[in-house]
């Protein structure tokens, strides 16, 4: 069954998450954060994206004097990122409220691109991650931290019956990860399963354009 996230929907989720966000998703999704942002193998001159980037919580893992930009949907998410920008004291860093389906950048704008718990988050996965492929340079890194339908029957047939109620609060519980890069042109040089249970992969790619 497809179930179908809409934009409103999503805005609505983090709004109401914006207060609690850091509670939940630090210390349990804290490990493939680390891994991601390490996989991304940052040089001092990189110009780095990460999509998504909410209330900032993968800012203290980048280098300080990393050039990044941040966009994210939500302005409340972002008021947080902004807040830890400044005790962080990155002035490389901007943030911008924007949708990951139609972004505000040029073609191979950025070296690299990391986007961690966001793709099963947004309505159209398949038109973020061709935007992050738009706007990363050939042979750039592009990294996915995510939740992926299970490739165990029992489990996916499980994520499946469960896509309504997830759907409801403002991510996708069964999106298969192999048709969605496929779709996208990507393909991984890395697939890495992490976090608790190791229910979430982490897909490193090379942009080759």
């Amino acid at each position: 069954m497809d179930v179908v996230l809409e934009k409103r929907q999503v805005q609505r989720a983090y709004e109401l998450y914006a207060p609690i966000y850091d509670f939940i998703f630090d210390w349990i999704f804290a490990p493939g954060r680390a891994a991601a942002i390490a996989r991304l193998g940052l040089q001092p001159a990189d110009r780095v994206l990460e999509v998504g980037i909410g209330t900032g919580l993968n800012l203290p893992l980048y280098p300080p004097a990393v050039h990044l930009t941040g966009i994210d949907l939500s302005q409340e998410m972002l008021d947080k990122a902004v807040e830890r920008v400044q005790t962080l004291t990155m002035p490389s860093v901007t943030l911008k409220v924007m949708d990951a389906t139609s972004m505000d950048f040029g073609e191979n704008e950025f070296d690299k691109a990391v986007a961690t718990y966001v793709i099963s988050a947004v309505p159209d996965p398949v038109s973020v991650l061709r935007e992050m492929r738009r706007v990363v340079r050939p042979g750039g890194t592009i990294v996915i931290l995510n939740h992926f339908r299970s490739e165990r029957r029992v489990f996916g047939h499980v994520e499946d019956l469960v896509a309504p109620v997830c759907t409801r609060l403002g991510w996708k519980s069964n999106l298969a990860m192999t048709p969605l890069l496929t779709r996208v042109g990507l393909t991984p040089e890395l697939i890495v399963k992490v976090n608790l249970f190791n229910g979430w992969r982490l897909v490193q790619c090379i942009n080759r354009k």
